[in-house]
């Protein structure tokens, strides 16, 4: 599955060309040009990194992070027009993974984020209760035994433990989950996914725990004890 850039940024000609300077290396790209669209982007989510202006029109960037941060820990590089180190600690001490200030070396610019990426990728071993998803490597346990789970059933589950008691739409699993030939799945084949994850993860698959349905919304991932 592709690594999906989202660009936060106001300027229109920059925004366009960071996408165009991502898409060339290989990375799919979504923007967006004001806070509220910004906003609603990362509420979206489906992205492994995003590049953030600190100043967009209708709110500040600042914002952004810190509402984030809430609910995800998606690596982010800000930028700024500004030079204040006040500006730069405040957006560490949010949540930033990295800055750069306007104007910027573009070669640089996409080294940090490949740099961003490759930390979480290291680091990226979710646990939740006895259940463990290392991405690095693909592989899911469950009490120390390894599942034997699809690309799919895993792609899903490690979004539900990067995600633990959050509400995620069908919307959101269905531009996050892809099948093998790169196509979205439909809802059918997401329900479908979800009985098959349950009968590898639950004690108990038809009074599942740990998989919650949230009935006409989506699903959550309910933490469990070991």
């Amino acid at each position: 599955m592709p690594v999906k850039i989202g660009i936060i940024e106001d300027d229109e000609a920059l925004r366009e060309g960071l996408s165009m300077a991502f898409g060339l290396e290989g990375y799919d790209t979504v923007s967006a040009g004001t806070f509220r669209e910004g906003e609603m982007l990362l509420k979206s989510g489906g992205m492994d990194a995003v590049v953030l202006d600190c100043n967009l029109p209708g709110g500040s960037g600042f914002d952004l992070v810190k509402k984030l941060r809430e609910t995800s820990d998606l690596p982010v590089l800000m930028l700024t027009a500004r030079t204040s180190e006040l500006d730069e600690v405040k957006g560490l001490e949010l949540g930033v993974d990295d800055f750069m200030s306007k104007p910027f070396s573009l070669a640089v610019l996409q080294a940090r984020v490949r740099k961003m990426l490759k930390k979480r990728e290291e680091s990226a071993i979710l646990v939740s209760g006895d259940i463990t998803v290392d991405l690095s490597r693909g592989v899911a346990c469950k009490a120390g035994a390894k599942l034997e789970l699809s690309g799919t059933e895993l792609r899903l589950l490690a979004y539900f433990l990067e995600h633990p008691g959050r509400l995620l739409t069908k919307r959101q699993l269905l531009e996050r989950i892809w099948d093998e030939e790169g196509n979205y799945v439909d809802e059918n084949t997401l329900a479908v996914t979800i009985r098959r994850l349950r009968v590898k993860v639950e004690a108990d698959p038809g009074h599942p725990e740990r998989i919650r349905t949230v009935h006409g919304q989506g699903y959550r991932w309910q933490e469990m004890d070991r």
